[in-house]
């Protein structure tokens, strides 16, 4: 009996401690909690082994921010009150759409939370999700094709890519308290456009796949109008592009009407560009190519622009170290992936690709832009630049759906370039370049023939590729794996392989590892392990194997100067690295700080315990094209996320390859097109409805799918769609209509209620339903698209499911779909991504199990991208012919960030995101509540409930105080706060979004700081304060302004640092006065601002250094 209570003490004095949160939140349930565990161990003989091991600590409690208390107090303020929690979901979710059933997610084991109140335990889950990540085989790839070894600098590791502080701050919109991450991206500017000799490059893309059909569609938009209308648009690709920018490019160019010729550019003078005529709109070259050639493109860049067509490069950051830069022989888009700087390959992604261009295009680049402008203060302030160009201005005439970027991936880069200057980058190239020359040395020695084009005159291959052939046998040998020695390579076909070396080669072993493969024509199956005595020798001796002959042909060399500005010369001890990355982190506000309550954004909690296996190993070193034997860990967690998805969702289908949710949209779309178009009944559906509330994304995307959209009206005072509007346009188009795009709830913030008569209406008149699932958070357990009518949905993992923002990337939008279009989904060109067996991934991709698969450029004979593949590849297997092209670079898409929803699903269970949907929608009409006694509120429903959010209409302050949204929301970050999402999708107003992970007490701070904002307005409608010159309208204030001698407002220093009391404790200083956005788009700069005297010669191509010659 002592021992059962001492056993138990522990427990009984933490049930009993009001500020612990065990099972329960009230202090009657812990106590009769604490009760019932006595008894157990007190006075019963036995206690099950169920009960003893009940979790403590759940998932579910850390993961919701109000308490049982705190709930019961908010549901009694609202206005009207409610009764209970499910009294209130009835009030705000029509009764038609409810779940009949509860959600019930697949899960390796039942819940707990499903039974009792808990959860499953943290330990538990990060445990379950470590082991399916185990059963990866570590293996070191050499297979390239986009994808490289690094290694990421654990200073940044550490204090970037494992930061909250740098991983949950939202999109700088809000460039007040944005600065950090600003410059970070700057730097990521001004660093491509060093390496690309372009003027002008973005804050990156999503991947090099999709930023090569950004090429091509800015190629077409620079075009007269006159040819963009030509009917026979053409884009000439290389065969020597990476197979799958091929595919993506063809996926992208139906939408927009543009023919994709591939083929030799260089051949017979350029023929196959020179013959395109009138009709050639770009030209795409990859510098170094896909088999590791280097061409000269001064005469190909000719041929291009005298057809007043544009040329595009696919190139490499780090090869342009020491190869001539695309802007210095004229190209016009330099574009690829920055990933080899410091990203590992994550099984594909997320990486940050890199966009830069001729000064002329810079009003049509695509993406976000990182512009120096100047605050109120005139001091320098940094800012999202010429915002207008973006869909949420021009909808469906904008040049891109582009709606996030890879932030944090890009900062992460920039870092890497930071952290290594000029100098290190360069010498990690030449290391590379000299790798790479040893192995072919050793390659030629044992009689493979080299078939890389593009080399010096003596065959010496330029940066890091080579490609040989061999007998069949030879590659069968090379491509086996040897145990813990194993090695993977590229296998184009059963006669030809390459190799990619990368900064990972830093060793006698590694070295050794991959000689060995290439021994001879004479080995068997053991004998290459005969010339490690050969390998070790070569390593020892001084001078190498004619290593030392590093020179570049002149036409290809670098001789110009990069990385001149003082921020890549300056940080080469940790201390001041490390210094530097949180001086930057401190100018920024994240969810760290306060709570962000961004409408249709849903900042929710990124927990650390599904954070946890981003950084492991057995995730982040996986190449995507790695073989499918190797990848059964990152393969069970797709198909147990897609399986999660399909139950939410109530769909029958899941695709995880789009990277964003823009991305979501477009597949959606181009889904549903094929679906149509298959049906051959005579009609040709193109129109795409979409309602005047829609996020500008869902018109881009829709223009990008080939689609012709028509605006549907909305009834200016519910919000809700017009039903009459609706059924005469369906009635309009009844033999053109191809789909409607709703988000549900609306972008309004309400459940409208008739939305499934919406869908009824679409399909009666041969249309499909794609709903938007921005708004899905509040949607999970108690209603779900698939019952409501939808076809289609995409999902933004970034918001509901607990990927972080990143500053403004990386974002995951896969869609799910009903099983009629899940033939449709997209596929890849080098294996099948819905396969659901390892025997399905063998069936038609790869010549041995063991091997790999075959990654084959455009001719080669194995490819199904040409003309010849693709009839094979039919014959083979026709279900592939049905799937739209790849939207995505890989199969999977960001695929190192899905064990993070997956994980967030098994923490929270069944029930545990019911709870939290429930809590989502609860916050979000408290906070309302609080504040319709201050300010108008747009759109409830007919008992006064908004959903997940609601539009706070500040439009009548401009008469009354000369006071605009944007007033209030650069007021709030004087209270701490970033502002909600302002004049969206109502100009003028305020639209807020708490999410369920914010407790009472934050959302109180927020209220009062609005309520005190309002009374500030009050003032000076008032006739007390000014209407210029007041508090709101010099908001924000920094402490620069603050301690400035010559005080002469209308309102104290006091007032304006600290309008409540609890700021006195917990301030955050925002670092720049309001920033001037028209002299920033008036004075475009986009780059790290020169330092006056410092001198633009670089070292870096000093004999001292080792430059090649």
């Amino acid at each position: 009996m002592a021992c059962r209570r001492r056993i138990i003490a522990p427990v009984l004095q933490a049930a009993s401690n009001p500020g612990t949160r065990i099972n329960s939140h009230t202090p009657g349930q812990r106590r009769l909690w604490a009760f019932r565990v006595q008894r157990r161990w007190v006075h019963e003989p036995t206690v099950s082994v169920e009960e003893f091991l009940d979790p403590l600590n759940t998932f579910y409690q850390r993961h919701v921010g109000p308490s049982e208390d705190d709930a019961t107090h908010m549901l009694q303020s609202l206005d009207p009150p409610a009764g209970s929690l499910d009294d209130f979901i009835s009030q705000t979710i029509p009764q038609d759409i409810r779940l009949r059933q509860p959600l019930s997610l697949p899960g390796y084991k039942k819940n707990a939370f499903d039974e009792k109140t808990g959860g499953v335990p943290e330990s538990e889950v990060v445990r379950h999700t470590l082991a399916h990540l185990g059963q990866n085989k570590q293996v070191r790839s050499y297979i390239g094709a986009g994808y490289y070894g690094t290694f990421l600098p654990e200073v940044i590791k550490r204090n970037v890519l494992e930061s909250p502080a740098w991983y949950t701050s939202y999109t700088p919109y809000q460039a007040e308290v944005s600065q950090g991450r600003l410059e970070s991206l700057l730097n990521f500017q001004t660093m491509v456009t060093d390496l690309t000799a372009l003027p002008i490059a973005n804050a990156s893309v999503l991947d090099e796949a999709t930023a090569a059909a950004e090429a091509m569609t800015l190629s077409m938009n620079a075009l007269p109008t006159a040819r963009q209308k030509r009917g026979g648009k053409t884009f000439v690709v290389s065969h020597l592009c990476h197979p799958q920018t091929i595919a993506v490019l063809e996926s992208r160019s139906e939408g927009f009407g543009i023919k994709i010729r591939v083929g030799d550019l260089f051949s017979e003078d350029h023929k196959l560009v020179r013959d395109q005529g009138d009709d050639l709109i770009g030209v795409l070259a990859q510098y170094p190519d896909t088999e590791g050639g280097v061409h000269p493109l001064q005469s190909l860049v000719e041929a291009t622009h005298n057809l007043g067509a544009t040329l595009s490069v696919a190139t490499d950051l780090l090869a342009l170290t020491v190869l001539k830069p695309p802007g210095e022989f004229g190209a016009d888009i330099a574009f690829g992936s920055a990933q080899r700087f410091g990203v590992p390959m994550g099984y594909g992604g997320p990486h940050a690709a890199f966009f830069a261009c001729s000064d002329k295009f810079k009003r049509k680049i695509p993406g976000r832009l990182v512009g120096v402008s100047k605050d109120r203060l005139g001091n320098r302030a940094l800012r999202l630049a010429l915002q207008t160009r973006e869909q949420h201005i021009r909808r469906e005439k904008a040049t891109s759906n582009i709606c996030t970027a890879q932030a944090l991936l890009a900062n992460m880069s920039a870092f890497y370039a930071v952290y290594h200057g000029p100098h290190g980058l360069r010498a990690i190239a030449e290391k590379i370049r000299t790798t790479t020359r040893f192995v072919q040395n050793h390659m030629e020695k044992h009689g493979w023939e080299v078939l890389t084009k593009g080399t010096r005159e003596d065959g010496a291959v330029l940066f890091d590729t080579i490609v040989v052939k061999g007998t069949e046998e030879q590659v069968a040998l090379a491509t086996k794996n040897h145990g813990d020695n194993s090695v993977n390579l590229r296998i184009f076909t059963p006669t030809k392989l390459g190799i990619s070396l990368d900064e990972t080669v830093i060793s006698r072993k590694d070295l050794r590892a991959i000689c060995r493969l290439f021994g001879g024509r004479s080995n068997r199956a053991g004998h290459a392990l005969d010339h490690k005595s050969w390998v070790r020798w070569k390593l020892d001796e001084s001078e190498g194997c004619s290593v030392k002959d590093r020179t570049l042909p002149c036409n290809v060399k670098r001789t110009s100067s990069y990385l001149t500005h003082p921020v890549f010369n300056t940080y080469r001890s940790e201390t001041d690295m490390l210094r530097y990355i949180h001086h930057l982190q401190s100018k920024d506000l994240s969810l760290v700080h306060s709570m962000i309550p961004l409408g249709s954004c849903t900042m929710k909690l990124n927990g650390t315990a599904e954070m946890l296996p981003l950084s492991r190993e057995e995730a982040s070193t996986m190449h995507p094209f790695a073989p499918a034997q190797q990848t059964s860990g990152y393969r069970s967690i797709v198909w147990g996320l897609s399986q999660q998805l399909s139950q939410i969702t109530g769909m029958e289908a899941v695709s995880l390859q789009p990277n964003s949710g823009a991305q979501g949209e477009f597949t959606g779309l181009r889904v549903i097109k094929k679906y149509l178009d298959a049906l051959n009944d005579g009609k040709t559906r193109t129109i795409c409805l979409i309602p005047v509330s829609a996020h500008g994304t869902n018109p881009a995307s829709a223009a990008m799918a080939g689609m012709k959209v028509v605006p549907l009206k909305c009834d200016p005072k519910t919000g809700n769609l017009d039903i009459e509007d609706l059924k005469d346009k369906c009635e309009q188009h009844k033999d053109e209509l191809a789909a409607i795009m709703i988000t549900y709830p609306s972008t309004f913030g309400v459940f409208e209620p008739d939305i499934k008569k919406v869908c009824s209406i679409i399909h009666e008149h041969g249309g499909q339903v794609y709903m938007d699932g921005a708004n899905l958070n509040a949607q999970m357990g108690l209603c779900n698209p698939g019952d409501i009518g939808a076809d289609v949905c995409h999902l933004n993992l970034h918001k509901t499911f607990c990927i972080p923002h990143g500053g403004g990337g990386p974002g995951v939008g896969p869609i799910a779909v009903k099983s009629h279009l899940a033939k449709h989904l997209p596929s890849h060109p080098f294996l099948d991504p819905h396969a659901s067996s390892l025997g399905e991934y063998y069936k038609n991709d790869s010549p041995r199990k063991d091997q790999g698969l075959f990654l084959p450029s455009y001719n080669d004979e194995t490819s199904i991208l040409n003309e010849a593949g693709r009839a094979k590849a039919k014959e083979r297997d026709p279900a592939r012919a049905l799937a739209i092209s790849p939207v995505s670079a890989t199969p999977w898409g960001s695929a190192s960030i899905l064990p993070i929803s997956f994980t967030y699903n098994l923490l929270m269970g069944s029930r545990g995101l019911t709870e939290a949907t429930k809590i989502t929608l609860l916050n979000a009409n408290y906070i309302m509540s609080r504040l319709k006694a201050h300010y108008p509120i747009l759109y409830t429903n007919a008992q006064g409930r908004c959903a997940h959010e609601f539009i706070l209409d500040a439009r009548r302050f401009k008469g009354s105080a000369g006071i605009e949204a944007i007033d209030i929301a650069k007021r709030l970050q004087d209270y701490g706060f970033h502002a909600p999402t302002m004049s969206w999708p109502v100009t003028g107003t305020l639209m807020i979004e708490p999410t369920e992970s914010e407790s009472k007490a934050e959302l109180d701070r927020f209220c009062d700081a609005l309520i005190n904002i309002r009374k500030e307005i009050e003032a000076v409608e008032n006739g007390e304060k000014p209407r210029e010159g007041n508090v709101l309208k010099m908001a924000p204030h920094n402490q620069a302004d603050l301690m400035r001698s010559d005080w002469d407002r209308c309102y104290t220093r006091e007032e304006a640092a600290y309008p409540l009391p609890w700021l006195r404790e917990k301030k955050f200083w925002p670092s720049v006065c309001r920033v001037d956005d028209a002299y920033g788009d008036t004075n475009l700069f986009c780059t790290c601002t020169p330092v006056e005297g410092m001198d633009d010669a670089s070292e870096i191509n000093t004999p001292e250094f080792g430059t090649a010659t």
